[in-house]
């Protein structure tokens, strides 16, 4: 393979971008093993600070309901973030304004790798979500999996992430006076292994969990879709029935957590490496689809407001795909 190098005369501004870039994925591939690392190279001489630390990771503490909600939001408005965000660069489109006085959940598609536009328009302030929806305070809801990690929960939650079971969940969607968008990547783990670039197929037919606590809570949907999400990283071919895909999806129904084996390019060279590649990410946010509230809504209520959020999502892409880059004749494929 002939390697491409970054030539020696390169702009401070895209440098600054490229390390900001180089954090963020160091935090999500590596931050979370370096917490127990650490935790167990001092075990000897800071047992106790061992112990405080593992006891709230084991006792509940980091997927309580209001964990993310309550903490400081400080990270929010770090200036990196604004490298991070010119780096692809990402933006944040309005299609129509939110009333601040509901709670909404937000539907995010394609889930992508590591869902870059999502971090970046809902994590920080980068994209000025809150002028564009004035307020609304967006919520990241992420893996449970994530928030029992030592160090690295307390880093995610101080960027305002959330669990993603339904406690927390409803926890968010049921706050007084409104004012909270809760943003869930729809597809999920399993949708990660289909991210490469030029793909349009979402996992969404049979996931309806979304829709039911929704309409238990009376929150409007609001489909969301991120533009160049899946352009970001090449991914090892995984087909269905190959080895690698069978073990990555052994490995997501045992602990959760996806493994897709990506690649892009790297700090000093185009060709290979972990960073992503410099593509125009743009997250669109659709119309809201309104719901009544129902404690115990029936399969065919559940079905019925599917079926529109499928409609309200096909519509969005199809309204804004060809602004992106993406030819008139491909569509949206749901699994």
């Amino acid at each position: 393979m002939k390697i491409e190098f970054a030539p020696l005369k390169i702009p401070l501004r895209r440098r600054m971008q490229t390390a900001a870039v180089l954090q963020w994925v160091f935090s999500f591939i590596a931050l979370a093993q370096w917490g127990p690392l650490c935790l167990s190279s001092s075990l000897s001489d800071l047992w106790f600070l061992v112990l405080l630390t593992l006891s709230g990771c084991t006792s509940g503490t980091g997927t309580h309901p209001s964990v993310g909600i309550t903490r400081s939001w400080g990270m929010r408005g770090w200036r990196v973030w604004r490298h991070f965000r010119d780096y692809f660069p990402l933006t944040l489109v309005k299609t129509v304004d939110l009333d601040p006085k509901l709670n909404y959940l937000f539907g995010l598609h394609p889930h992508g790798v590591l869902v870059a536009g999502a971090f970046g328009n809902f994590c920080t302030k980068a994209s000025e979500f809150e002028k564009l929806f004035p307020g609304l305070t967006p919520y990241l809801l992420m893996l449970p999996f994530w928030f029992r990690v030592p160090f690295y929960r307390d880093y995610i939650m101080c960027g305002g992430l959330v669990s993603s079971d339904k406690r927390s969940a409803s926890y968010l969607l049921s706050r007084p006076g409104g004012g909270h968008a809760a943003v869930l990547a729809i597809g999920g783990a399993p949708e990660s292994l289909e991210a490469r670039p030029g793909a349009l197929t979402l996992q969404l037919l049979s996931r309806k969990g979304f829709i039911k606590l929704a309409i238990k809570h009376g929150s409007p949907l609001v489909p969301v879709f991120s533009f160049g999400e899946n352009e970001l990283f090449n991914q090892m071919p995984n087909p269905q029935g190959s080895v690698l895909r069978g073990a990555q999806e052994r490995l997501q129904k045992l602990m959760g957590v996806a493994l897709p084996l990506f690649h892009a390019r790297g700090v000093f060279q185009y060709s290979w490496g972990l960073l992503p590649f410099r593509k125009p990410v743009c997250t669109v946010v659709g119309r809201p689809i309104l719901v009544s509230r129902d404690p115990s809504p029936t399969r065919e209520e559940v079905d019925r407001v599917h079926a529109l959020y499928l409609n309200g999502l096909n519509q969005l892409f199809e309204e804004n795909k060809e602004s992106y880059g993406i030819e008139k004749h491909r569509h949206l494929s749901f699994i």
